[in-house]
């Protein structure tokens, strides 16, 4: 039985992730912060009913002694790597955690993996919003990288010390360039989620607007279901390599709010209203990602619409607030 490691396992992509694993009959583990282990109602919701399934480990991705700990006594045959601070915005405003967790932890984590575990398979989750200022669309893996934002900034950092690894070090390591991913797992702080649960609150009456930046940002949207057997299907190639992970759509941040609200037969410019406070100081104007590589390899490609998705997210989120 393989032994997987997944840090970030009480995300939306490490609850998915650790499901898909669980089917496939791997033994699962996960790397939680103390914090999440003493506040199990709020921090493990997504992860609820696998409890009885997976083994957590308290661990902190700042701390290299702990994280050394953990390799080195569990020596996972797989690592996925998906925890990071991954809120743009809060990435404006502290910097320095971002980068102390989303590049620091990247590297603790690897050297460790090197030091103990040199024959893990790692998976190293980046991000289209390293692509950032695109002067070219779609994105693939050749695209230069521009990041606007210290999350991205973060991410390609991150992308560059993983295949330095894998190149200097003989790492099985492959990193994973996902654009946009949803689903009713999505914390409520991303604007996916934040549309889906205002759409259901106004249905129901408890909610009379949503507060939006700028509408205008497209994104390509995939549903984070799919992605994750992504992530599991690049650690099954023999080789590890790059791969861009997207649906070849993309929409408006507009489009997202209209398809919303169409679902419970409204219009959303009745109940939005803008604030130029939500606009980024630097922003993302178009993601539109070509997995043409991914899909010639080992034959991913997305299945799930954009409408379906969104239907989805409002109908979880109705059911959720009706209780």
């Amino acid at each position: 039985m393989r032994k997987a490691l997944i840090t970030g396992i009480t995300g939306q992509d490490g609850s998915y992730l650790a499901e898909l694993l669980l089917s496939k009959g791997y033994e699962v583990h996960g790397l939680v912060r103390r914090v999440a282990a003493d506040s199990l109602d709020h921090r493990y919701w997504r992860i609820r009913h696998l409890l009885g399934k997976i083994h957590l480990h308290c661990a902190t991705l700042e701390n290299y002694a702990s994280i050394l700990q953990l390799i080195s006594s569990l020596k996972p045959d797989d690592c996925y790597h998906l925890a990071a601070q991954s809120y743009i915005g809060y990435s404006f405003e502290d910097e320095f955690s971002t980068f102390e967790s989303n590049f620091g932890g990247t590297h603790y984590l690897l050297s460790a993996i090197k030091t103990y575990a040199p024959k893990c398979r790692v998976y190293f989750a980046g991000s289209s919003e390293m692509f950032g200022k695109v002067s070219v669309a779609p994105q693939n893996e050749c695209t230069p990288f521009h990041p606007r934002s210290a999350y991205g900034i973060s991410k390609v950092a991150g992308f560059h010390l993983t295949r330095n690894y894998r190149e200097a070090y003989d790492l099985h390591a492959s990193c994973g360039i996902l654009f946009n991913h949803e689903s009713p797992r999505r914390g409520f702080e991303f604007v996916t989620r934040k549309i889906s649960s205002h759409v259901a609150m106004i249905k129901l009456g408890k909610a009379r607007q949503i507060t939006m930046g700028n509408l205008d940002a497209k994104r390509d949207w995939g549903h984070a279901r799919e992605y994750t057997e992504a992530m599991w299907l690049m650690l099954q190639s023999e080789v590890p390599d790059d791969f861009v992970i997207a649906t070849g759509e993309t929409h408006s941040v507009r489009d997202f709010l209209d398809t919303a609200f169409s679902c419970v037969g409204y219009d959303y410019r009745e109940f939005v209203r803008i604030s130029p406070e939500l606009i980024r100081p630097t922003d993302v104007d178009l993601l539109l990602g070509d997995s043409t590589k991914a899909e010639k390899t080992f034959g991913w490609k997305a299945k799930v619409r954009f409408h379906d998705l969104v239907a989805e997210m409002v109908d979880s989120d109705l059911r959720a607030i009706k209780g």
